[in-house]
């Protein structure tokens, strides 16, 4: 039953899996950038950065993505133009986690 949707990264996802699911932990960790403890900092500081236009979608992807540049970071924002200190707060924030 689902009680609640709310967007999370892959790597928040590894939270969820069963420890016994080691196929799926597998296959998700091939593409996680960052360790689920590093993720939720990530988030939280995305977060904090209160801008109107990041959404949790938004930052779910950007946790998975893990942009390095404006290009890639507006790939993320479909039918959202961020001005240049709006990109360059989440990229900076971003940075701090490589």
């Amino acid at each position: 039953m689902i009680k609640d949707m709310q967007p999370i990264s892959m790597a928040e996802s590894l939270e969820y899996i069963k420890k016994g699911e080691t196929g799926a932990t597998g296959f998700i960790k091939k593409f996680v950038k960052l360790n689920p403890k590093d993720a939720s900092e990530l988030k939280n500081k995305l977060n904090k950065l209160d801008l109107m236009k990041l959404k949790e979608e938004h930052i779910a992807k950007i946790i998975d993505i893990f942009p390095e540049n404006a290009e890639d970071l507006n790939k993320i924002f479909v039918g959202v133009s961020l001005n240049e200190d709006e990109t360059k707060k989440i990229l900076e924030t971003v940075k701090e986690f490589k």
